[in-house]
């Protein structure tokens, strides 16, 4: 399994931490960010790592800023894409069985490594469910198709 993972100057420690983190559990991670603390946009980053994982070049995707919001915001802006900001393993979970979300979001000025990584787990071991919760996933899509013609 591929992950993308993108991140602004806030989350460059935590991206750090999180790729070592993927890679020791055996997933391939492209990584999309930034290496430094140098400003950087967090929009152009999501967008970015949004645009790879719509075109199929990863199988989930992970973004991290200060918050985890906007560069989540930024990435649902792209077609055919669910991200959020999480900030327990609960709502981790449940956003990709329920919500069939295909980015996590993560604030690096919000929650610890540890519990990033717990996150993170949580996100990527959950399935997408189907029935009630595919038929509202695709009312979602159909409120996208609207707004993108």
């Amino acid at each position: 399994m591929t992950i993308l993972i993108g991140n602004d100057h806030a989350g460059t420690e935590l991206k750090n931490e999180i790729m070592k983190y993927l890679t020791d559990k055996g997933y391939e991670v492209e990584n999309f960010g930034t290496d430094t603390k140098d400003r950087v946009d967090y929009p152009k980053i999501g967008q970015k790592v949004a645009e790879a994982l719509a075109a199929g070049e990863g199988d989930l995707a992970i973004l991290i800023c200060g918050t985890g919001i906007g560069i989540t915001l930024a990435a649902n802006k792209v077609p055919g894409i669910r991200a959020t900001a999480c900030f327990d393993t609960t709502t981790a979970h449940l956003v990709r069985e329920h919500n069939h979300a295909n980015i996590l979001g993560l604030g690096a000025r919000i929650v610890g490594v540890e519990l990033a990584k717990d996150i993170v787990a949580s996100f990527l071991n959950a399935k997408p469910e189907g029935g009630r919760h595919q038929e509202r996933v695709d009312m979602i899509t159909e409120i996208e198709k609207k707004y993108n013609k």
